[in-house]
């Protein structure tokens, strides 16, 4: 027993590690091979493992590795600018790391469970094991609200010939192929398998190069000219009302500035509510955006009085040549722009956090593009562009997607650049362009092959101009979103269950 404990437990950290080095495959190194390599050094454990239980316990480390390398930044957000104490922020980034880490010893757990005994099956344990780590990683993206951060497949975009399955499955299509890659590599070791192996690895490397030379888009008219504004505006400074004629100075300097047809400012760019902004402040950005010959995207937040009283939401509105239009963020971020279970947690935001706009309204589900600048333009707002099948609802009518966001409540960590490496992905799956306008980075134009196009520096008062083009067409992920690919992976959990019955 005591020798099966130490084996168990140096597995745990060498598993703890693999997940740790799987980060390097994510922005901002894109050293995508690592992750894939991590992945399968998981699952050849996972095939050694005498239980299904000492597989969860694997999972569990790994995932404890990925994400606390990963999404450990969480605790700035909490401590620097939430102002939580050092020790309750870290306890809570803890916490919430060993939650999600959950879902990877679910998938073990799993594997195991339809594969009993690997050794013998293992290239239906190969099967096995990708689709139950894809599977808990779709639970991921949507149980409580969803958190799909570092799912696998953003580890492959764009560089990585898997790359080419964004288009027709989404994210998780990405995933499932790099998963299936990696779980061929973890069973190179069964000699009679190898041929199987390299055909295996041959036609999906294959089957996504050939994907990514398929064109699923048209060019819309002729390319808009653009200027992304990056104000670096200290998040710890931002809403202090001794900053905010600073902070609306430094917009309207850098409006001014532009030449450009279509001007976005990041989310909550401008700290005051929408109708507490001084008239001829909001008449000047208009007036200078039309004598551009176009529009400008602001981010500000709006109240509106309803029958349940004052609703506040985070907004994106457009002024200028067309008539004044807004997108009202719908996917909001637990504990950051609401309170869930308010009656029970609400004390947190009145001892221990101080977050402006924390308690907000979601705007509706489904909105339609904001037609600006002559374009046909689908708004996100920050965290909203984690989520593929929900960009996806503004498609096909829209010719372009904009994402504003303002990952300074991150600091100088990893947040950002993993956020422009989603939005990355949300170029792949729909085959437009995407403009990302942020307050201190990744300020971004991305071209519909997920390439970043310019990209302004971080932590620097700037615009980024440049040209984007618009697009019309309908890529498969558009047409169909996520379910093709569960679909596939819920059909063969089915089969391999069925099977292990009989």
């Amino acid at each position: 027993m005591r020798r099966y404990l130490s084996l168990l437990r140096s597995e745990a950290a060498a598993c703890f590690i693999l997940g740790a080095l799987a980060v390097v495959g994510y922005a901002p190194l894109y050293l995508y091979p690592v992750t894939i390599l991590a992945l399968a050094g998981l699952f050849r454990l996972w095939e050694r493992s005498p239980t299904a239980r000492d597989a969860a316990w694997l999972g569990y480390a790994f995932g404890l590795g990925l994400f606390g390398a990963g999404v450990s930044w969480i605790y700035i957000s909490l401590h620097d600018f939430g102002e939580m104490p050092a020790l309750l922020a870290a306890l809570a980034t803890t916490a919430f790391c060993a939650f999600i880490a959950l879902l990877p010893a679910l998938a073990g757990w799993m594997a195991r469970k339809l594969i009993p005994s690997p050794t013998k099956n293992a290239g239906l344990f190969a099967v096995a094991a990708a689709i139950a780590w894809v599977l808990t990683e779709w639970v991921r993206g949507w149980i409580f609200t969803g958190f799909p951060w570092l799912a696998v497949g953003y580890s492959q975009v764009p560089g990585s010939p898997l790359a080419g399955f964004a288009p027709v499955f989404g994210i998780y299509g990405v995933s499932l192929a790099a998963a299936l890659f990696a779980a061929l590599l973890a069973a190179w070791h069964h000699q009679p398998m190898r041929r199987h192996i390299v055909l295996g690895l041959f036609m999906l490397w294959m089957a996504g190069a050939g994907l990514k030379q398929v064109t699923w888009n048209t060019p819309q008219g002729e390319p808009v000219s653009v200027s992304l504004l990056q104000g670096n505006i200290a998040q710890d400074l931002k809403w202090r009302d001794e900053e905010t004629r600073h902070t609306l100075e430094v917009y309207l300097t850098l409006v001014r500035q532009s030449h450009a047809r279509l001007i976005v400012l990041p989310e909550t760019a401008l700290p005051l509510l929408r109708d507490r902004m001084p008239m001829d402040y909001l008449a000047a950005l208009a007036g200078h955006a039309k004598n551009n010959g176009g529009d400008i995207l602001i981010g500000v937040a709006e109240g509106a009085a309803t029958l349940q009283g004052r609703r506040y939401y985070n907004s994106m509105v457009s002024a200028g040549s067309a008539p004044t239009q807004s997108y009202s963020k719908s996917h909001l971020v637990p504990f950051g722009e609401f309170i869930p279970f308010k009656p029970l947690l609400g004390w947190i935001y009145t001892t221990l956090l101080h977050i402006p706009l924390s308690d907000l309204s979601p705007g509706a589900a489904t909105q339609q593009p904001l037609a600006v600048a002559g374009q046909q333009v689908a708004v996100n707002i920050c965290y909203e562009d984690a989520f593929g099948e929900e960009i996806i609802r503004q498609l096909p009518a829209a010719t372009l997607l904009v994402n504003a966001s303002n990952d300074a409540w991150y600091g100088n960590s990893l947040a950002a650049h993993q956020h422009l490496q989603m939005s990355q992905a949300r170029a792949l799956e729909t085959g437009r362009s995407v403009l990302r306008a942020t307050n201190t980075g990744a300020t971004a134009i991305i071209t519909p092959d997920g390439e970043v196009l310019a990209q302004a520096p971080h932590f620097a008062r700037t615009s980024l101009d440049g040209q984007a083009q618009g697009y019309s067409g309908m890529t498969p992920y558009v047409r169909w979103g996520n379910w093709p690919v569960i679909g596939l992976i819920l059909l063969a959990f089915g089969l391999l269950w069925a099977r292990k019955k009989k």
